[in-house]
């Protein structure tokens, strides 16, 4: 389980607002999509927040929520953004990543987002699109997106830690 390790001033702004949408089925989606009047972006996806709970669920927010209120405030087993493909009469996901400096999953928490689209019964992607790599800096405490495979703080450029560094 991931506990919200982003900037504190979010955890506190967003503390008032509503938790996600738990999703059990493509017809929760579509309600989602048709309650929140989400909109299709330039690449004809729908674009989401999304989070698996503890419980293994399937949690949705609009694309501009925090991870950290799309949780309720709560530990998570992955985190991330999750883009959707309407066609006439089906629902797909097209694109999906482990993107959430709130709680910086490792790409192996795909297992547990596999698993909560399983029990919706929608088609999705073998493993995350994009995979990101979070490393904290000992030295100066920023959050780091490791990029190319080259484990550097992008503020100190002091050497980050090769294994994952924030606290469960």
């Amino acid at each position: 389980m991931y506990k919200y390790v982003g900037a504190e001033e979010i955890r506190e702004t967003t503390a008032h607002l509503p938790p996600g949408s738990r999703i059990l089925s493509t017809n929760d989606i579509d309600d989602w999509i048709r309650e929140t009047k989400q909109q299709v972006d330039a690449s004809g996806l729908i674009a989401a927040t999304f989070v698996v709970d503890c419980e293994g669920y399937l949690i949705i927010a609009d694309r501009h929520s925090e991870h950290i209120a799309c949780a309720g405030g709560k530990r998570v087993l992955s985190a991330g953004e999750i883009f959707f493909q309407k066609f006439k009469n089906d629902l797909e996901i097209a694109e999906i990543t482990n993107q959430s400096t709130g709680f910086c999953p490792e790409p192996e928490s795909w297992q547990h987002v596999a698993n909560a689209l399983n029990l919706i019964k929608i088609p999705y992607p073998s493993s995350f699109n994009v995979e990101f790599i979070f490393r904290r800096c000992f030295a100066c405490s920023q959050i780091n997106i490791v990029k190319d495979n080259i484990f550097i703080c992008s503020v100190c450029k002091v050497k980050l830690p090769q294994k994952w560094n924030f606290d469960r």
